[in-house]
């Protein structure tokens, strides 16, 4: 394995540490970007567009300060690591508050009940830690060798940083506080993925001698730092390893009530749309002429199939939502996700 050289070595500082006056070119592009790509991801969801949003992936400059991160753990240089650290959390909270702008003016009645964007990133899994950790070490690999760096915008695709903010910020504004903690976990997952990672790899290729070689502030790497970086992955893990098992019960608990779901549909003239499980909330979409079925049925009918612990939402064509909780016999009109 070739060792990082004092040219590359200045290539990836100039590259990844942005410079501090706000009115630089690499501030400057950094702030620009970001803004641009979270209008154009946030758009992209509420418009439930997957080529929108894949456009704002490649736009996005966010993993340009968490690889910073990265870099200046390795080069065990204080003042990098919390200023990159920095430009993360401020660059997050800028997207969560864009995707609130949006969510404030184009918040759909459902509360984004129906959106494939939304639902693709409010249950973040142990696999999505794996395939996080993979793509950090491609980009960190990419980084370092620059005969290969044109797989970069590949990697920006294949990692979701921008998007599960824009979502954070859309599902505060229907008060979904649980979802939007989800999106954000995902957001951290990816973080602390890539910053492993690419701590790891550039380590590898001796980046640290690269630097010296170049002049640069490089401090005294510790054992504690690798450390620390593992017990933030753990930490992640944590959470997902309950979005994984919280995962598989939903989809029982899906498979379970569509059933039911139809036979009750098939005593009128309503059809079912589609049938899921959120948290333990039964979801159903349903379509059809007046008069509607009773949703009291249904909601006996779930209780009597061993599901008497799982509260109902139903969706009815024209966006008006249904609010059956469990062990009651009334149903409340929802309003923008709000009974």
């Amino acid at each position: 394995m070739a060792e990082v050289d004092a040219v590359a070595a200045r290539r990836m500082t100039g590259t990844l540490f942005i410079e501090r006056g706000l009115r630089s070119p690499s501030s400057t592009r950094f702030w620009s970007l970001l803004v641009l790509a979270a209008v154009i991801a946030s758009a992209g969801v509420v418009g439930d567009s997957t080529a929108t949003v894949i456009g704002a992936m490649i736009v996005a400059p966010l993993m340009t300060p968490i690889l910073g991160c990265a870099l200046a753990l390795v080069l065990a240089d204080r003042r990098q690591v919390v200023r990159c650290a920095l430009l993360v959390l401020g660059g997050a909270l800028a997207v969560v508050a864009i995707g609130m702008l949006l969510g404030w003016i184009a918040a759909p009645p459902d509360a984004f009940a129906s959106n494939s964007q939304v639902s693709a990133r409010i249950s973040p899994r142990l696999i999505d830690l794996l395939a996080a950790l993979a793509t950090g070490t491609v980009g960190a690999f990419a980084l370092v060798r620059s005969d290969i760096s044109d797989t970069l915008p590949g990697v920006a695709i294949a990692i979701s940083l921008l998007p599960p903010l824009a979502v954070t910020g859309l599902l505060l504004t229907v008060h979904r506080y649980h979802d939007a903690g989800q999106s954000a976990l995902l957001f951290a997952t990816n973080v602390a993925a890539i910053v492993a990672t690419g701590t790891v790899v550039f380590l590898c290729y001796g980046v640290r001698a690269g630097a010296e070689k170049a002049a640069l502030r490089v401090g005294r790497f510790r054992g504690r730092t690798l450390a620390a970086v593992a017990c933030v992955l753990v930490l992640v893990a944590a959470p997902l390893t309950v979005g994984t098992l919280s995962v598989a019960r939903d989809r029982l608990l899906a498979a379970d009530a569509r059933p039911v779901a139809e036979r009750w549909a098939a005593s009128g003239t309503w059809e079912v749309a589609s049938v899921e499980a959120r948290n333990g909330i039964v979801v159903i979409g349903i379509l059809g002429l007046p008069p509607q079925p009773a949703p009291s049925e249904l909601r006996a009918a779930l209780d009597t199939n061993g599901m008497r612990d799982a509260d109902l939402e139903l969706h009815l064509v024209g966006g008006r939502t249904l609010w059956c909780p469990t062990r009651t016999d009334t149903c409340t009109v929802r309003v923008g996700g709000r009974s």
